[in-house]
């Protein structure tokens, strides 16, 4: 299936901070998980492929569009947007962001947005400037899903949500899903909402993509080796893993080992604590970890 968004050696330069040949694709029928630090440059990413930013150089597609040519116009009539914060006039209500969509969107659907607003338990005569940080964002993404968008972009749309309120929009986002053409790029730091939700998981880090795997490659296969100093000698002389590729992150404990396949590791190691690689496990040590696990 096509690509929804496609992204090639993207670069954008600031005093002290870079943003270096990112590569970042959405294939339709897609969630794609972008984390990273705080101020790795996922959301000058974002604001790029939107046409908020004028890239330094790279490649950017949004359905298969420049988001920077003429018709930017069309483009945003087919993609929906939460970022980080509420984006909505403080003078406004909620009735008033509804009617600000039916003027916006081509295909907005004020029903939808209606029984969206009741399910999130907003009242439409509520202003806007009085709304929680997490009722800010349902507000937000309650706008971006009444237009019907082919792709969704979110940068923290969980955010500031209670864990039942995040499982709530998480199932939202599965039903939105259900149409094989759609996809969404969703920024956030609750890793796991994507063990949830993603199918691609991103990581970028000062600038720079470190990893860009399935999230089963993650979460099903990969696993964290609790081992001692002896642990880790029998693992570098065992032909197993080559020393130089042994990552590791020692903590007062012990020493974790990233293992990318933990299912043969428990075979030829079954004495040594193995757990399976959550999402912020993987990040932390592909992230903090060091190289050579012996030196």
């Amino acid at each position: 299936m096509e690509d929804l968004v496609q992204i090639e050696g993207l670069a954008k330069r600031y005093d002290g901070f870079a943003l270096q040949d990112i590569a970042l694709t959405v294939p339709a029928g897609t969630v794609v998980g972008l984390i990273g630090s705080n101020g790795a440059g996922k959301t000058t990413t974002l604001k790029i492929l939107l046409g908020m930013l004028e890239p330094d150089g790279g490649t950017v597609r949004l359905l298969g569009r420049d988001p920077l040519s003429r018709d930017i116009d069309a483009l945003k009539q087919q993609v929906g947007v939460v970022l980080d914060t509420c984006s909505f006039p403080v003078t406004m209500t909620v009735g008033d962001a509804g009617a600000l969509g039916r003027v916006a969107y081509d295909r907005w659907d004020q029903r939808r947005f209606a029984d969206l607003c009741a399910a999130f338990g907003l009242e439409q005569r509520k202003d806007t400037k009085a709304l929680s940080r997490g009722m800010g964002m349902k507000l937000s993404l309650a706008f971006a899903l009444a237009h019907h968008p082919q792709l969704l972009v979110l940068d923290e749309a969980t955010a500031g949500l209670d864990p039942l309120a995040r499982d709530e929009v998480l199932d939202l986002l599965r039903q939105y899903m259900e149409d094989g053409g759609r996809g969404i790029l969703i920024s956030t730091h609750i890793t796991s909402d994507l063990e949830k939700i993603a199918d691609e998981v991103a990581c970028i880090d000062d600038g720079r993509l470190v990893f860009d795997l399935p999230k089963d490659a993650i979460c099903d296969t990969a696993g964290v080796a609790r081992c001692r100093t002896a642990d880790l000698q029998a693992i570098a002389t065992s032909g197993f893993m080559a020393p130089e590729d042994m990552l590791t992150l020692a903590h007062p404990y012990g020493t974790d080992l990233l293992v990318p396949d933990r299912f043969a590791f428990a075979r030829a190691f079954p004495a040594i604590a193995l757990d399976r690689a959550s999402i912020e496990d993987y990040m932390a040590l592909m992230l903090k970890g060091r190289k050579g696990g012996l030196r």
